[in-house]
């Protein structure tokens, strides 16, 4: 490679299959790329909904209780909005996108969705946590997302980020935004990763936000 330009990778991308009326942005967890998870969307996609997983979002420890990268969580929260705001210039209503992650890329999703101004369809938040808690309000959040619904799952094995954390991370999601709209639901033998319920479980919840429009 010539030159000193480190431009981003483009994001791996499952197109939609007929023109695209929605989103799913989704991030990847620590020293990942995007490339698995669009593998995975492809197995649960629907015709009108295109889904992005960018790569290189490696910007905090993985565990919860690690020093966290206050500087770095919110840069990154910003590229994400600029994602959600390039959707929105390519013709889709950012309340026509569900934004999601694994591990950190979780935690960046939630931090994202409670944090912007942009109103989005909902939130997949997988084995991970809600970082920089200590910085949101102690009730309801006031922006645009306070009534987002929010899918949080989770393995009830999983030794990187333990289940307690992901039940306290809930019962702070439920403060923030209408509690009604919060789902946890926790996988018997899953460990840091994924299962094909919880993938059926997260296409259900996709499709109810994201039905077709025409």
């Amino acid at each position: 490679m010539c030159g000193n330009n480190m431009s981003v990778p483009l994001p791996a991308t499952v197109p939609a299959i007929r023109k695209a009326t929605a989103a799913v942005i989704f991030l990847h967890g620590l020293g990942d790329t995007g490339h698995g998870w669009a593998e995975a969307f492809v197995g649960i996609r629907s015709s009108h909904i295109k889904y992005i997983c960018p790569h290189a979002f490696d910007i905090f420890g993985l565990s919860p209780d690690s020093q966290e990268d206050e500087p770095g969580i919110k840069q990154a929260a910003e590229n994400v909005k600029a994602l959600i705001e390039q959707e929105v210039k390519n013709g889709i209503p950012s309340n026509r996108i569900v934004l999601g992650g694994f591990s950190q890329g979780g935690a960046l999703s939630l931090y994202t969705a409670l944090t912007t101004q942009q109103k989005l369809a909902g939130v997949t938040a997988l084995s991970c946590w809600l970082p920089l808690r200590t910085s949101f309000p102690q009730g309801p959040i006031s922006g645009v997302n306070r009534d987002i619904s929010i899918l949080q799952c989770h393995g009830d094995c999983d030794f990187l980020v333990p289940l307690t954390f992901a039940s306290l991370t809930a019962e702070k999601l439920k403060t923030l935004v209408n509690p009604a709209n919060v789902t946890f639901k926790t996988y018997e033998g899953m460990m840091h990763g994924s299962c094909q319920q919880e993938m059926m479980d997260i296409k259900h919840f996709i499709d109810r936000l994201l039905p077709p429009v025409d």
